[in-house]
């Protein structure tokens, strides 16, 4: 807690810039070096596919061409004389059929144009004379354009002209089907890696040989397919082959590379992010702690376990007089105990640090460093890590001197309030007290004028005259009576907890009051319950309340018409309580006023103090009871006094 925190120009690193940025150039290089090489790799294989592509075409045109020649010769050596024996012809046309060459029939035509011979027979159509006629004028093979038999199947026929002592014997035309030459002129292999196509310049597809169940890639190469000419064309497609597994595994462990090096330079920022940021936070934790620690005026404690002082604030130090560096590490006993109180002093540290001290605030005294001794408030607290274990107790300490010296003050007040209450009480019921005295006090003058003319006569009987002296003596006792009550109320005392019969303490209060309501014209009806049990009290506190709730509903039915004058005082046992009830008929209390009425200085009266109510719950409250006010169902209000027969 007393540590130096660095500042953030101490904790900033200069160099942070390029540090982050390093690292990032860094991991970009990478990324392109990859990629570059991935890009590379990809560029290789396609072209190195590509020169393949097109030598595998050009392998096939020429196997194509060396077949089609080849028949070219095979067709020709069916002459040079004209076939006459049909089984002659049959047997060549057959051979060349089976030699799974492409041919699908073999026709011969006479100069003239009449089908001579075919083989196999049927309703094929014929060859066409012009394509013959062509082929015998330029002396060589002609290739016709292709057509559909039926069902999208092409075909194409060759025309082999023959001669016979130069002279024409007639033409050999040999039919090829396109599906037919590739799928028996297209090796396997071939067909493997590529999709082989016969198309025309408009892009139809005349003929192919694939691998339907392969996808096609792009990038396909294109090639005259001459002969047969007539605009058609090779077209090879390669199929979409997946790349080699070493080359796929080295692809997808670059990746993964560069996704765990992406992923760990993520982590490591957003983890020097957070320490920094926790760091920063931290120094401002401490630095706002340390200022309110610094301003409070409450002391604060931390002691380890063993009782050894750990940490105090300023507030502390400079309530006991000793500086931090003389507290800390300091073990029991501590200078600022009070000398005369160290064995209980150290009695109750020992049950804190066992953990069985006071569950709320505990009052002490303590000593300044110049001997003066206060009493103090503490509040013990356990001290927690991080990992949750208690490390010791945190203590924060109060100053009450001021509180108790306000405390005794106000009680002080208080009670001189109250006496000036009974003072002024007295004060507005001298008359009516007056009136009272001066009814014995008549009585007593009267009985020793007798006296004195019965001595004065000569006539005087022993015996009246004790008589009279009788009843003196007793009218003098009454009027003793009254003035002790007087005295008893109005004087000054301390406070004091005895038993009181709140019956025979609300009878006398009524004898007190009762000749001034009779000169108003008030009455009052005792209903008090018999053996009602006594409540602890002060009799004096408690019988100025009492007093000063029977004025008030005196005070209150002045105006009232004299029938309705009648204050009903009740007393009963509730429980373990005695409820005392004085109901008025007068005019009853606003709401505005009613929620004033306990409030210090607050009066409805012209010449009153507003002290009265106030002073009567504050009195009732510290015996523990309760004081309220509701409204009479008859009229007026009944003020209710709850006192407790056991003190709590």
């Amino acid at each position: 807690m007393s540590g130096r925190i660095p500042s953030d120009r101490e904790v900033a690193v200069p160099a942070a810039g390029w540090l982050w940025l390093l690292p990032r150039l860094s991991f970009a290089l990478f990324i392109a070096a990859v990629l570059s090489l991935l890009w590379l790799t990809d560029r290789a294989d396609k072209e190195e596919q590509r020169a393949t592509l097109i030598s595998d075409m050009l392998w096939l045109e020429q196997n194509l061409r060396f077949v089609l020649r080849h028949n070219e010769e095979l067709l020709g050596q069916i002459g040079p004389r004209p076939p006459t024996d049909g089984s002659r012809f049959e047997a060549h046309a057959r051979t060349l059929i089976d030699s799974q060459t492409g041919l699908v029939r073999v026709f011969w035509v006479d100069p003239e144009g009449q089908l001579r011979a075919e083989l196999p027979g049927g309703s094929a159509p014929a060859p066409n004379h012009e394509t013959s006629r062509l082929a015998l004028s330029v002396g060589k093979p002609v290739y016709g354009s292709p057509y559909d038999i039926g069902n999208n199947h092409w075909q194409f026929d060759v025309h082999v002209p023959l001669y016979r002592n130069d002279q024409s014997t007639g033409t050999v035309v040999g039919s090829y089907s396109l599906n037919r030459l590739l799928q028996e002129s297209v090796p396997w292999w071939l067909a493997e890696r590529y999709r082989i196509v016969v198309i025309d310049t408009g892009g139809k597809a005349y003929a192919s040989r694939s691998k339907v169940e392969a996808p096609a890639a792009e990038g396909s190469y294109q090639l005259a397919f001459d002969p047969p000419g007539h605009g058609l064309a090779l077209e090879a497609t390669p199929y979409r082959l997946p790349p080699p597994l070493a080359g796929r595994l080295l692809s997808a462990a670059l990746v993964v590379l560069a996704i765990a090096v992406l992923w760990s330079m993520w982590a490591l920022r957003r983890h020097t992010q957070h320490r920094l940021a926790a760091e920063q936070a931290l120094r401002d934790e401490h630095a706002f702690r340390k200022a309110m620690e610094d301003s409070v005026q409450t002391g604060m404690r931390a002691r380890d376990l063993e009782g050894r002082i750990t940490y105090v604030n300023p507030a502390f130090c400079s309530m006991v007089g000793w500086d931090a560096d003389e507290l800390v590490g300091r073990e029991p006993p501590m200078p600022y105990w009070v000398d005369e109180d160290i064995d209980a002093t150290q009695a109750l540290h020992d049950r804190i640090l066992a953990g069985e001290g006071p569950e709320r605030g505990f009052e002490v005294s303590f000593k300044r460093r110049n001997g003066e001794v206060f009493p103090v408030l503490i509040h013990e607290a356990p001290l927690i890590d991080t990992a949750g274990r208690q490390t010791g107790w945190m203590s924060s300490v109060i100053d009450i001197s001021d509180q108790k010296r306000a405390a005794e003050l106000a009680r002080q007040q208080e009670e001189r309030l109250q006496a000036t209450q009974r003072l002024i009480a007295m004060g507005e019921m001298a008359s009516s007290l007056a009136h009272e005295l001066n009814q014995p006090l008549a009585a007593i003058a009267g009985y020793n004028a007798g006296c004195l003319n019965m001595l004065t006569s000569g006539n005087a009987n022993l015996a009246d005259i004790e008589a009279a002296l009788a009843k003196s003596t007793e009218q003098a006792q009454r009027a003793g009576r009254i003035i002790r009550r007087i005295y008893e109320f109005v004087r000054r005392a301390e406070p004091k907890s005895e038993p009181c019969d709140v019956a025979q303490l609300t009878d006398e209060v009524i004898a007190l009051i009762e000749p001034d309501a009779r000169r108003q014209g008030m009455r009052i009806q005792r209903r008090l319950a018999g053996s009602l049990p006594s409540v602890q009290g002060d009799r004096i506190l408690l019988g100025q309340v009492i007093l000063n709730l029977i004025r008030n509903g005196i005070e209150a039915m002045r105006n009232v018409e004299p029938l309705r004058r009648i204050l009903i005082v009740t007393a009963q046992r509730e429980d373990d309580q005695v409820h005392l009830c004085i109901a008025d008929h007068g005019p009853g209390i606003p709401e505005e006023v009613a929620n004033r009425l306990f409030e210090p200085f607050f009066t409805t009266k012209s010449e009153g103090m507003g002290m009265g109510l106030n002073i009567c719950r504050s009195v009732v409250e510290g015996h523990k009871g309760r004081l309220w006010i509701e409204p009479n169902p008859d009229g007026g209000s009944i003020v209710h006094v709850l006192l407790p027969t056991k003190r709590r």
